[in-house]
């Protein structure tokens, strides 16, 4: 089991380089732009695409139940939402969580999402107009909006859930799996697994799917997830395996070599790809406490014997 290291959040340059901690331009020069060809990142900067490849490979996702181009769609989706008790609005293009409503019951006319805020029509209305204007996409373009399926949280993620739903990071280097983390809502993210906003990363073994380490959160560790008190460390993620299979079959249709990819393990159908990602983030370092480049190094020499050995992925046919 590979254990967390003892890299403190502040350190000088030259003791992160030797601890094998990736710098953004180092991952842009040396993994993004010689591994990605950029002609593959449509299909997962657009979530749609990424949709329909899932759904082309077999590889499980939520189910959409709509998705809006156009202005003159909107009060179609409205009427499909009163069939509805429970699902998420978001945009093809988003990133980081913005733009994504989800909303967890109906009440009458009004929408109520996990903390409990209620939205009329008219501002669901209006949140997808917003969508469609480009609010929320990562160009600024037009772009679409989507509905599909609330995922109903893992129990084993019970204490850990504030208002929102946890993922699982998985990053990928030429389809093995290197470096992964559970992403915990918080207060302060406001329901979103993104670290950026506030969530909590927590290192994930690779070998076993138990976390370790403690979380990284506001340039800090915790042993605790800060809001519910509940134990961070030592917990085994349900259906691993399958999370890494998950993230290692949609790393191989992609054609990406270096790229993250996002898994929600939903209560009944287990392991759901959410989306991928052609420039992950390098917080997942903070959360390991581990260098990228150092597990790297590592993965090139016993990959063959560390990921069959341990977690049986096999190799792709």
């Amino acid at each position: 089991m590979v254990r967390p290291g003892k890299i403190p959040f502040w350190s000088w340059p030259s003791v992160l380089r030797r601890n094998g901690i990736m710098g953004i331009n180092s991952r842009n020069i040396n993994l993004i732009f010689p591994l990605n060809p950029r002609s593959n990142y449509a299909m997962v900067d657009n979530k749609t695409l990424t949709k329909k490849l899932c759904e082309s490979q077999l590889i499980p996702a939520p189910e959409t139940y709509a998705l809006i181009q156009r202005f003159g769609d909107i009060k179609k989706s409205i009427d499909l939402l009163f069939s509805l008790q429970r699902f998420v609005i978001k945009p093809t293009r988003g990133s980081g969580g913005r733009g994504v409503l989800a909303i967890a019951n109906r009440k009458g006319n009004e929408f109520q999402n996990a903390k409990g805020e209620l939205f009329s029509l008219e501002q669901i209305r209006y949140h997808i107009s917003t969508i469609l204007s480009g609010l929320y996409s990562l160009s600024g373009h037009p772009d679409h909006a989507m509905i599909e399926k609330l995922i109903e949280p893992h129990p084993a993620f019970k204490e850990l859930t504030v208002a929102g739903t946890p993922d699982i990071r998985i990053v990928l280097y030429k389809t093995t799996p290197i470096m992964g983390m559970l992403r915990l809502p918080t207060k302060a993210s406001r329901g979103r697994a993104n670290l950026h906003q506030g969530a909590v990363g927590v290192g994930i073994d690779l070998e076993t799917g138990i976390t370790y380490g403690g979380g990284g959160w506001r340039d800090r560790f915790f042993d605790v997830h800060p809001d519910t008190g509940a134990s961070i460390n030592g917990i085994m993620i349900p259906n691993w395996i399958n999370v890494l299979k998950t993230a290692i079959q949609l790393s191989r249709a992609i054609g990406l070599q270096y790229v993250g990819v996002d898994v929600l393990l939903d209560a009944e159908d287990g392991p759901l790809v959410l989306e991928a990602n052609a420039r992950p983030g390098l917080s997942i370092q903070i959360a390991n406490r581990y260098g990228i480049w150092q597990r790297l190094n590592e993965i090139n020499i016993n990959s063959p014997q560390y990921f069959e050995g341990h977690v049986s992925l096999g190799k792709k046919k």
